[in-house]
């Protein structure tokens, strides 16, 4: 290999085979290695100046023998030594793809006509120019065939494969991403998980106004049928959001809570319908009953709502 191979070449081949065996073997993630471990940088730049030293003494070696050998024998090393260098495989390849012919036979395809002196030769194309021509004919048969013949997909019909797979990509992250809770996709949370969230939410931020059991005080009771600005999962959830009425209701919670954190809460505060609070304050706006899993209908049935409500539900 020595002989075939240049040191120039040798060191980056063998550098590179070390460096991706480490790849290999370390898992660092999305990241390279020698980024995401200072230590492997620093073993590949041993390896590295390693190689070179191990190449310069086999250099200094060779020096020393050439200096030992008669002229005759260094001349022979020497010769030998740049014909191993000079890929004779690789220039065989190149002239066969050329198609040329020697010199010396160049006398059997000489044109019988000249211009003030001037031959020119017969040559054929070049074989490399041939098979590359011959690619292309098949090329072209195939792609006939695939996308004329058998109504192939072509680049808009992948275009809208690939923009469907990202809309139902889409979709199940919905499902898992919490936070992209709106009004219209929030759904009733019964979780453990959640409504524990929910409650702890409610007790940071709700019980000064609805208390600690929802029976209300400033704010409305929470444990009644009764809801000023309609019931069910949507309708609170938009409350907490958005606030109560304008100028005397709660504040918008959205700025202070995820979307995530108000579906929960409003899960929660759902959950204690039916309780029975130590003081409940008086029903207040209109009675919401939930007909169906499907929607939520509000029957008008009125109730007495105190002039001196501040907050709603």
């Amino acid at each position: 290999m020595r002989k075939l191979v240049p040191s120039w070449v040798r060191v980056p081949v063998v550098f590179f085979i070390i460096f991706g065996v480490v790849e290999f073997f370390i898992d660092s993630g999305e990241k390279p290695a020698f980024i995401e471990y200072p230590v492997v940088l620093l073993f590949l730049f041993l390896v590295l100046l390693i190689l070179i030293a191990i190449e310069a003494i086999v250099g200094a070696l060779e020096n020393v023998m050439l200096h030992k050998l008669d002229e005759e024998a260094k001349a022979r090393f020497l010769a030998e030594k740049e014909t191993s260098y000079q890929f004779t495989w690789l220039k065989n390849i190149y002239k066969k793809l050329l198609g040329q012919k020697p010199i010396e036979e160049e006398g059997d395809i000489i044109l019988d006509h000249n211009y003030d002196g001037i031959k020119e030769l017969d040559n054929s194309l070049p074989p490399w120019w041939l098979y590359g021509f011959y690619i292309t004919i098949v090329f072209a048969a195939v792609y006939l065939l695939r996308y004329h013949v058998f109504d192939g997909q072509g680049q808009f019909d992948e275009l809208e494969t690939e923009l469907a797979e990202a809309r139902e990509a889409i979709e199940e992250y919905k499902k898992t991403a919490k936070d992209l809770v709106d009004i219209n996709t929030v759904t009733l949370l019964t979780d453990a998980a959640d409504l524990s969230a929910g409650k702890a939410i409610f007790d940071t931020n709700c019980i000064a106004c609805h208390m600690a059991d929802g029976g209300g005080g400033i704010g409305p009771n929470l444990t009644d049928q009764h809801w000023i600005l309609g019931g069910g999962i949507k309708n609170v959830f938009k409350t907490v959001s958005e606030g109560g009425r304008s100028g005397k209701g709660m504040i918008a919670w959205k700025t202070q809570l995820k979307p995530a954190q108000i579906a929960q809460v409003s899960s929660y505060l759902l959950s204690l319908q039916g309780t029975t609070p130590a003081n409940p304050k008086a029903p207040e706006g209109d009675i919401w009953v939930d007909e169906n899993a499907e929607g939520e209908t509000v029957v008008e049935t009125p109730a007495e709502t105190p002039a001196d409500s501040t907050q709603t539900n």
